[in-house]
């Protein structure tokens, strides 16, 4: 049996401490071919041999079959391993095993994130590791801190006045509960009299929302920055609103400005 990159991907995956990236997995094929070579591993010393300094009694305490390792080739899963897998070759074989999750139903699904893949449970059984950790269940966001959370997630980065000018209504209860949940952060400050903060949304939020970047949020005309631009420049300098904004019919008043004019003057006595 040759070297399987598939097979070799779901060990790692469930080895894996954390999101595992393309990266990740180039460098650990990189790896092995430098300890096929004998070379010394990237980041490490050569190991030094310590013990008696005389020729004849270093060679009777050391063990030959001990000491050397089993050629790699031998090993049959460690053989054909090609010395580049490239990230066409990675993300196929991850896209084989997810769908082999799904075909068979299985408990654990893979996910790609901002920093790679993981294994995680599926949504269904979520309950049994709450048990399991003895964790509260989720609380659910109300509809104050998602609204919040969109305007911060497509006009990041963005005020707390610029919030509440587009919501209408205060935003510091949203604000409070999205920055506990480690949502959204504070992004630094505006170039603005009184300098004020201005918010972004974190990591965690791409997890929240399924999302490996901010450029998969789905397209908003309302909530984009040029719309929100136009929209409060067009608020803070209302105009009156015409005839047919109000409900009027303006057919009705064009004809009474016709009459008015084509009326004829008065007889002067």
């Amino acid at each position: 049996m040759s070297f399987d990159l598939k097979r070799v991907l779901k060990v790692m995956l469930f080895a894996s401490n954390g999101p595992l990236s393309v990266k990740d997995i180039q460098t650990a094929i990189s790896r092995f071919h430098e300890q096929a070579m004998g070379l010394p591993l990237q980041g490490e010393e050569p190991a030094s041999v310590e013990g008696p300094t005389d020729g004849a009694a270093a060679i009777e305490s050391v063990d030959p079959i001990e000491t050397l390792p089993a050629p790699i080739e031998d090993d049959e899963y460690y053989r054909d391993v090609p010395s580049l897998v490239t990230t066409a070759q990675i993300r196929e074989a991850v896209e084989a095993i997810s769908l082999e999750l799904q075909a068979t139903e299985s408990e654990i699904v893979l996910v790609e994130g901002h920093h790679g893949w993981r294994l995680v449970t599926h949504p269904r059984f979520a309950r049994w590791v709450r048990l399991l950790r003895n964790e509260p269940p989720p609380v659910r966001l109300s509809a104050t801190s998602l609204e919040t959370m969109a305007v911060v997630a497509y006009r990041q980065p963005v005020t707390r006045a610029e919030i509440e000018h587009i919501r209408g209504v205060s935003a510091e209860a949203g604000l409070s509960k999205l920055l506990e949940r480690d949502l959204v952060y504070v992004v630094g400050r505006a170039d603005q009299p009184g300098r004020p903060l201005q918010y972004g949304t974190t990591e965690s939020f791409l997890e929240f929302v399924g999302i490996k970047s901010l450029d998969e949020l789905p397209s908003s005309d309302v909530l984009s920055p040029r719309q929100i631009d136009a929209w409060l420049q067009t608020s803070n300098a209302p105009q009156g609103a015409s005839d047919a904004e109000m409900g009027l019919d303006e057919t009705e008043q064009s004809q009474l400005s016709l009459e008015k004019v084509e009326a004829p003057a008065a007889p002067t006595p």
